[in-house]
């Protein structure tokens, strides 16, 4: 089968999942959480995200991965995860601007996934095979990413932190 239509269904298939565990476990649960700790568990994750470096690593993708797509998606990851840590770190100490750093964070971190998925499929426009080991990247972890930035976006703006 051509590759282009097994990565699209690992993608579509992670959603699908990640989509039922959310709306049978994970959101009732979230849903009973004060916001600060609600948002806590949904950013937690996300500072894993340095995991992108992998784009960079020969070996860990092939070497006919464009640099055009590997550099900005791996050091996206990167500060998205640094961006995520500082949001952990505002949260559990209830800086004053916490919410900033998990507004400023979220904002950041969807467009970075965003513009990696764009950059895979149509702005540089990479074959799937290319990733090399690092296929499970984009079919496994992103997809549950966006689901919690969405999560993360629908709590932002409930009351009280």
């Amino acid at each position: 089968m051509n590759t282009h239509v097994l990565f699209g269904i690992s993608v579509a298939m992670s959603f699908v999942a990640f989509g039922l565990v959310t709306k049978i476990y994970i959101l009732p649960g979230l849903r009973a959480l004060p916001r600060q700790e609600a948002l806590l568990a949904l950013v937690i994750p996300h500072t894993f995200r340095f995991i992108g470096l992998s784009f960079l690593v020969p070996g860990v993708v092939a070497p006919t991965l464009p640099p055009a797509f590997a550099v900005p998606v791996a050091y996206g990851d990167l500060v998205a995860a640094a961006l995520a840590t500082a949001a952990v770190l505002a949260i559990i100490t209830k800086w004053s601007w916490a919410l900033g750093v998990v507004w400023a964070f979220n904002l950041w971190g969807t467009a970075d996934l965003l513009h990696a998925i764009y950059q895979g499929q149509i702005g540089v426009g990479i074959d799937p095979s290319e990733l090399g080991a690092a296929f499970f990247i984009p079919t496994v972890i992103v997809p549950p990413l966006l689901v919690a930035h969405g999560l993360i976006f629908l709590f932002l703006p409930r009351t009280k932190m």
